[in-house]
């Protein structure tokens, strides 16, 4: 038998009584238990009979032990009854009342706060039209292009912009080389910026085996605390200059593309209009998202346990990791080349975290006001439409994805479509 009742925001109070028979059953489990430890004089330990066991246990140990076994089973079974106790931290214990006749328990539950939505609909906002503009879709095919580019050794001339250098550096600060500041034999793409400003332009003009030295400063916004807005110079040397030499787009170019049913210029035109028209729109979209999320986080007032922020930045720093995991970097590494600790990052993300946590709790707070429900019938077209954007079989989008999970996730959807309206 369980009594639950709301004590404070955020704080819920469950007080158990133990059945009679099952508060019974326990204390003799517990007396077994113990028993096998007990050693009675002219028996082997655990044989003796249980009455002279008996004189050797303490009571109070008896009914602890029992306690122990029983209330976090009961506590179970409460929070399978009563599915609206959402823990977000362990539930404190407490004994109310212990003796051979009676067993009450209290367990204070830290649980998701209340939220006062305000004004969560009815905004006025609407997604931005998705436009593709001609020179965005040459400047697709100008990349494709490049990708399947061939590489021509220069034997005479100089580096241009748009040439492959293969080139020696060395990074000298202070009359000294730096970490991280040098390689050999590194193809450069000049004009990809992918080195600090001015370093690709000022190879414009040198010839293979020349050397030269070059000077650069570093953004403020560096990551290297040592080199932020530092002035350095470069010993750079050139080995090689590679040209690269397009492909016409033409239909073999296309081909080689191997683009499902994609075989034309035309169609190759018209199939990277139509993806980067998805891409514009589901970037439309998402700024819509961020001014809704912004509108429901102002109207909205709730008190945020530290508890469910720490558990977000979590979360955001797992996503990190396996961020870097598909670029071949490690956790570790990035703490090493940021000069940043674990501590630093958590708290760069706590206020993202708080915002992200908050707009969860409006999103639940808004489906609970509209009772919104999910249907198999809807679980069923979420599954297959995720299927279909990932090309994958919905079985095995359900491995991946158990039921709660989706169900959860797509009441979040409507919610969130609730509040678009």
């Amino acid at each position: 038998m369980a009594e639950v009742k709301k004590v404070a925001d955020g704080q819920v109070e469950v007080v158990v009584k133990v059945e009679p028979e099952v508060w019974q059953k326990a204390q003799d489990k517990a007396f077994n238990k113990l028993a096998k430890k007990v050693t009675v004089k002219g028996f082997r330990q655990g044989q003796a009979p249980k009455h002279l066991v008996a004189q050797h246990l303490n009571k109070q140990s008896i009914l602890l032990e029992a306690a122990e076994d029983v209330a976090q089973e009961e506590f179970r079974q409460v929070l399978k009854e009563h599915e609206e106790i959402e823990l977000i931290d362990r539930a404190s214990f407490d004994i109310d009342t212990l003796n051979e006749n009676e067993a009450i328990f209290k367990f204070n539950c830290p649980v998701k706060p209340d939220v006062e939505l305000g004004q969560y609909k009815g905004f006025g906002l609407k997604a931005k039209r998705a436009t593709v503009k001609s020179e965005e879709i040459d400047k697709e095919i100008e990349r494709l292009r490049n990708q399947k580019a061939e590489l021509e050794i220069k034997e005479d001339g100089a580096v241009e912009d748009g040439d492959i250098a293969v080139i020696d550096y060395k990074g000298i600060k202070d009359g000294e080389a730096f970490e991280g500041g040098s390689a050999e034999n590194y193809s450069l793409t000049i004009g990809s910026k992918t080195f600090i400003p001015g370093f690709e332009e000022q190879l414009i003009g040198m010839k293979a085996e020349e050397e030269k030295t070059i000077e650069v400063t570093f953004p403020e916004d560096y990551h290297a605390e040592n080199l932020k807005g530092a002035k350095v110079n470069f010993e750079v040397k050139v080995h090689e200059i590679k040209k690269k030499i397009l492909p016409e787009v033409d239909d073999e170019f296309v081909e080689d593309l191997q683009i499902k049913d994609v075989k034309t210029a035309d169609e190759l035109k018209e199939y990277i209009k139509k993806n980067l028209a998805d891409r514009r729109k589901q970037e439309n979209e998402n700024e819509l998202n961020k001014q809704i999320f912004d509108k429901l986080n102002e109207n909205a007032k709730v008190n945020i346990p530290e508890v469910m922020i720490s558990d977000e930045v979590t979360n955001m720093i797992n996503e990190m990791r396996n961020t870097l995991a598909n670029q071949g970097l490690s956790l570790e590494q990035f703490y090493n080349l940021t000069n940043q600790s674990e501590d630093d990052l958590r708290k760069n993300y706590h206020d993202e975290a708080m915002r992200r946590v908050k707009i969860n709790l409006v999103l639940e707070a808004i489906a609970k006001e509209e009772k919104i429900e999910v249907s198999d019938k809807n679980l069923e077209k979420e599954y297959k439409e995720i299927a279909k954007s990932y090309d994958m079989p919905v079985d095995d989008v359900k491995k991946y994805i158990p039921e709660s999970e989706m169900k959860f996730n797509t009441k979040m959807k409507k919610a969130l479509e609730i509040a678009k309206s």
